[in-house]
């Protein structure tokens, strides 16, 4: 922990709060017309600038003050990648409020457990989704008013305290003047995917949020500037599109949101179109783009760069972009709980000299921490564990825009001695390469020995003829534990067990080769685009192994 000493003599410089309003004065001073384009529901395409966003931000920052949000309340949002979304994102937090940003794709018992553990007063949500709203707002009572995030509420039924979005606009102006107030204050709300247990609150801070997009346009990290057209594929519900609404804002970028539609060939007319340069996605995306591409025999005009995280990216999907299509593949790390960045995989200058063989291998790893965020691994007793590239043990990090708490929790409580343990067993090289070997929960215990899935999903996945693949730990009456194999093929491919299991050999140890395969057409995904194992798991938790294992 750090020690807070008293300076006897203190700097003499401005003392100027690091507020999310900022971001938006100065894109619309320093980038007034670049553009913000939308994809709406209806599939047509809304454009404007910076300047006009900004604008609308005041009206929409006004209507809040009418409709009395104060300081600290609570305005949840259901809504997809637009500019509506991207106006409530700086209007509601410029104002001194919170923006809770919540995932349509849960189920509706969740989103009410969530909207209510919040305390939402307001709840934005989009015109597709009002079935979805009709059906939970019996349940969520605190809610004053449910405004539908179009330019009318025609045709509408069934939800209580309605209103409309561009009606309350219309009914303010531009001249609503941005509050100065503590950078510790509280500016947004996204709750964990609550894959065990009921998800939990992580609530940012103003101050958090803004070291959090300085850092992540840095070279070594997103590389992002005014010269970038930047398209988050990632959710703005999920980890507040991994930061990507303010620091795009932030460089000036030109904004491209893609709105519901995040198939292939959606997404691929959206990057021609607008010359998008740089995205960021889950792995399951930028397999679909990948296969569309494929299929239909196309290229890239303009797309640069893109980071994927949420989950690990499996090497065949980062060398098919890198070597087919030249985009430059970024691996990152992030959680919920980490704002989310935590580590970026760029080279370092002594890593430009290394045979290009290496330089890929390395790449893949999830990369070294920025200025700011620090991390360690430790064993199961905690003791700290050498960075050495073999030790592997439970990762854990801190920093500013590291979560000290859950929402409504005690401070500190989330951590352990100052750390917070993201539940991910890593290994960490000598210059500071962190590569997660698994999480915790999904290390295969076979004999008295670890086997890690992530590496086993990895070589199925480089299989020609394997589209998706998801390794458990099934129980063995000899073993404790064995591997399995969840695949599904590529469409029009035949693979038989015996084949996929015999691409295994040489690339790892004997007895971690699976015991079996069982193909699928397709693999439970999670409202954030990744594979849910617990599912898997619950489902072939009385699968029969083969009676001679791979041992």
């Amino acid at each position: 922990m750090y020690q807070h000493v008293h300076s006897p003599l203190p700097g003499q410089m401005m003392r100027r709060p690091l507020l999310i309003s900022a971001i938006l004065r100065h894109a619309e001073r320093h980038f007034g017309t670049r553009e913000i384009v939308s994809r709406c529901d209806d599939g047509s395409l809304h454009r404007y600038t910076y300047r006009d966003c900004h604008a609308r931000a005041q009206r929409l920052a006004g209507a809040l003050a009418a409709l009395d949000v104060r300081m600290g309340d609570r305005v949840g949002t259901l809504a997809w990648n637009g500019y509506r979304h991207l106006e409530l994102y700086y209007a509601v937090s410029g104002s001194g409020a919170v923006i809770h940003t919540i995932n349509p794709r849960l189920h509706p018992e969740q989103l009410a457990f969530i909207i209510n553990d919040a305390g939402d007063d307001y709840l934005f949500f989009e015109r597709s989704l009002a079935p979805l709203v009709q059906a939970i707002a019996p349940h969520c009572t605190r809610v004053k008013a449910f405004i539908v995030m179009d330019k009318d509420a025609i045709g509408i039924k069934g939800i209580p305290r309605l209103a409309c979005y561009e009606e309350l606009l219309a009914e303010q102006d531009c001249s609503y003047t941005w509050p100065v107030f503590d950078e510790d204050a509280a500016c947004g709300l996204c709750y964990t995917s609550g894959t065990t247990g009921n998800p939990k609150g992580v609530l940012y801070s103003h101050r958090s949020t803004m070291l959090h997009s300085y850092a992540s346009v840095a070279p070594d990290m997103l590389n992002l500037s005014a010269r970038d057209c930047v398209m988050p594929v990632v959710p703005m519900f999920h980890v507040n599109a991994w930061g990507l609404p303010y620091s795009a804002v932030l460089v000036g970028a030109k904004l491209v949101l893609p709105g519901p539609a995040l198939d292939g060939a959606s997404l691929y007319q959206l990057f021609e179109q607008e010359g998008v340069t740089f995205s960021a996605g889950v792995p399951t995306i930028w397999l679909g783009l990948l296969n569309h591409v494929r299929t239909e025999g196309l290229r890239f005009s303009t797309f640069a760069r893109t980071v994927i995280g949420g989950s690990a990216c499996p090497p065949a999907l980062m060398d098919g972009l890198r070597e087919e299509y030249g985009v430059q593949v970024i691996h990152a790390f992030g959680m919920t709980e980490l704002s989310p960045i935590a580590t970026v995989c760029t080279l370092q200058a002594h890593h430009l000299d290394l045979p290009a063989d290496e330089q890929r291998q390395l790449l893949q790893a999830q990369g070294r921490v920025p200025f700011g965020v620090d991390m360690k691994i430790v064993d199961d007793d905690g003791a700290e564990l050498p960075w050495d590239g073999k030790a592997a043990g439970h990762l854990m990090v801190r920093g500013p825009w590291v979560a000290d708490a859950y929402f409504g929790q005690p401070p500190g409580s989330a951590l352990e001695g100052g750390w917070f343990p993201t539940g991910d067993v890593s290994t960490i090289s000598a210059d500071g390469y962190m590569r997660i070997t698994d999480r915790s929960k999904d290390l295969i215990k076979s004999g008295g020995e670890w086997i890690g899935s992530i590496d086993l999903e990895n070589i199925a996945m480089a299989h020609p003829a394997v589209q998706q693949a998801a390794c458990i730990a099934v129980p063995h009456p000899k073993w404790e534990e064995r591997p399995l194999l969840v695949v599904v093929r590529k469409a029009g491919c035949e693979l038989e067990p015996y084949a996929l299991l015999a691409h295994f050999n040489g690339k790892v140890a004997r007895w971690w080769i699976p015991d079996d395969v069982v193909f699928v057409d397709s693999l439970p995904m999670g409202p954030t685009g990744k594979i849910q194992k617990n599912r898997i798991r619950e489902q072939y938790r009385n699968h029969l192994m083969p009676a001679v294992p791979q041992l």
